[in-house]
């Protein structure tokens, strides 16, 4: 029996309350939460019900009574449809409380030890919040004979086509619409979801803003790539500012854009982007901060936090191509760095070698599973930093933290919510010094979050 007396297709007058961590406004009818996509914080709408869950309804606006002054129109023409962005009918400078808002949510959730009392700092944002991302991952479907690039809908399968993304850096959307042509002009077989047939499957950019090079990879269901030379011939004489041509097979069923094996089609493996004074080799699967600019904030943020000495050494677990590490590698004794990916490995050597640092070392590997084996044989270090993927950190690293207790410890995160539920654990042995926002990714619901833990 359900506890509800929502039902699907009921309309109701409803205030806003707050954002939820998905952008969405919440209002409560009948002390049942309801969100509502595109709603904003002191709104009054009569809302339709579009779904109802055991503890919670979702609804569409379906007559705004009172708008937020805080609403603006969004300059985005699929803004509705795509589902790339969710925050773009919100003014900036609100989108940054919201997303120190969205930690406080997070901390109310999990309730680590402590959490009322920890600091949350204001969200640092950009000047210019758009054209910032460096890398975009652009499905591809063919329709009659035309190729289309763009993202999938929000919760959906259905492509919109995208010619000119707000938030991606203007030399990769020029790149995937050339070759989105390119594909369509040659007659190139594109995938097809439903059959799990043909050969293109989406189209990967991402440009050195400090170099200009650009990476070109495309993700195939096959080692066929069909017309491959007329291809090639067509990227560089038309597309000079591509250095690097790479093929990526995934020929299995999963959301994950890449699969394991990547070939050079031509050019040169990797692409160079230079942060500070450091330079970076970055290859096709290797992570790197999609929002350049806002990286030397963050790692910035990282090493306020950290505040290394000449004598202590630092772990930097999911390193990456080694950025964080590297940019610290000056201040310490020595830093170790682990990622499971080999071809990140690879880079992060190579860029430890090209900026001369030698009191660095980088090896293949889970972060929990080579902690605990460098801690066994003698390397106790001295601060860790940790920057996982959404998901948070494994349990079995936090064990290991938890165990060996290094006295300074700075968490990344890209996800508040996971942060929040690993805090839980960490805040047995550390305290929370204070939590800082960063604005990565401006006009979504997403946003990056320093953390700096002392031990007790």
């Amino acid at each position: 029996m359900t506890e509800h007396t929502i039902e699907i297709g009921q309309r109701f007058p409803l205030t806003i309350k707050r954002l939820g961590i998905n952008g969405e406004g919440i209002g409560y009818y009948k002390r049942t939460i309801v969100f509502v996509k595109g709603a904003l914080p002191e709104e009054e709408a009569v809302v339709e019900v579009t779904a109802v869950m055991p503890k919670f309804a979702e609804a569409k606006i379906r007559k705004m009574r009172k708008a937020s002054k805080q609403r603006v129109t969004p300059p985005c023409p699929v803004y509705e449809t795509c589902g790339g962005c969710q925050l773009q009918h919100l003014a900036y400078p609100k989108q940054l409380d919201f997303k120190k808002d969205m930690m406080l949510q997070a901390l109310e959730k999990f309730k680590p030890s402590g959490y009322q009392q920890f600091k949350l700092m204001d969200t640092i944002g950009m000047a210019e919040p758009w054209h910032y991302r460096n890398k975009a991952q652009f499905q591809v479907r063919a329709e009659e004979g035309q190729v289309f690039a763009g993202l999938y809908g929000a919760g959906t399968h259905h492509l919109v086509a995208i010619k000119d993304c707000l938030v991606q850096r203007p030399e990769t959307t020029r790149v995937i619409n050339a070759v989105r042509g390119f594909l369509e002009e040659l007659a190139i077989p594109i995938y097809e979801e439903i059959k799990h047939s043909g050969i293109v499957k989406t189209i990967v950019t991402r440009v050195g803003i400090e170099t200009g090079e650009v990476q070109l990879v495309l993700v195939t269901n096959s080692k066929k790539l069909p017309k491959k030379q007329q291809l090639l011939e067509k990227i560089n004489t038309q597309l000079p500012e591509v250095v690097s041509v790479m093929q990526n097979v995934n020929q299995e069923k999963t959301s994950l854009v890449m699969g394991n094996e990547t070939i050079l089609l031509a050019g040169k493996e990797s692409i160079e982007e230079r942060i500070d004074t450091l330079s970076f080799e970055l290859s096709a699967r290797a992570f790197f901060q999609l929002n350049p600019e806002q990286t030397k904030v963050l790692y910035e943020e990282a090493r306020k936090a950290l505040q290394l000495q000449q004598n202590e050494t630092l772990v930097d677990a999911y390193c990456g191509v080694g950025t964080i590490g590297l940019s610290l590698a000056k201040e310490a004794k020595e830093v170790r760095g682990m990622d499971i990916i080999p071809e990140a490995i690879e880079d992060a050597k190579k860029n430890a070698a090209k900026l001369g640092f030698e009191n660095v070392k980088y090896e293949v590997g889970k972060a929990e599973s080579l902690l605990p084996l460098w801690l066994k044989r003698g390397f106790k270090p001295d601060a860790i930093v940790v920057d996982p993927p959404r998901t948070g950190c494994d349990k079995e690293l936090l064990k290991a933290i938890l165990k060996n207790k290094p006295k300074k410890l700075v968490y990344i995160s890209c996800n508040p919510s996971t942060l929040a539920r690993d805090l839980v654990q960490l805040t047995k042995v550390y305290q929370v010094d204070y939590l800082q926002s960063v604005d990565m990714f401006p006009q979504t619901a997403r946003v990056e979050v320093v953390a700096r833990l002392l031990l007790k």
